[in-house]
């Protein structure tokens, strides 16, 4: 599934990934961006027209929730930025993660063990 999101869309659904269900008022309140009510109610509205939110009625109003998983939308992400940015390659995102980042010991071995597990899930 492709999920394409923009910034603004993103810091929204992230909320409800975050908070779970939600009125359009604890949405905008929880963001860091001072938005109009109306501005949110957009965002919102755009996500589910993109079937990436759903929403129950409550009372008067909607209380909105996600209805994609947070990981689906970042292996779409992830992969989106590797085939536009790095011609595909992995290996080449991966090197540029490590060359550009101040990693610390713990997430560099943490990296290690993920690349030595998969090392062993691919032997005969």
């Amino acid at each position: 599934m492709k999920i394409s999101l923009t910034d603004r869309e993103a810091d929204v659904i992230q909320v409800l990934w975050d908070h779970g269900p939600s009125l359009v008022a604890e949405v905008r309140e929880r963001l860091t961006d001072d938005l109009a009510y109306t501005t949110v109610l957009t965002v919102l509205r755009t996500l589910e027209a993109k079937g990436y939110v759903n929403h129950s009625e409550e009372g008067r109003g909607h209380r909105y929730f996600a209805s994609i998983k947070q990981q689906t939308a970042q292996k779409s992400a992830l992969k989106h930025l590797t085939d536009k940015l790095f011609n595909g390659s992995a290996e080449l995102v991966l090197t540029q993660l490590v060359s550009d980042q101040k990693l610390s010991p713990e997430q560099i071995a943490r990296m290690r063990k993920l690349l030595a597990e998969r090392l062993d899930k691919e032997k005969p």
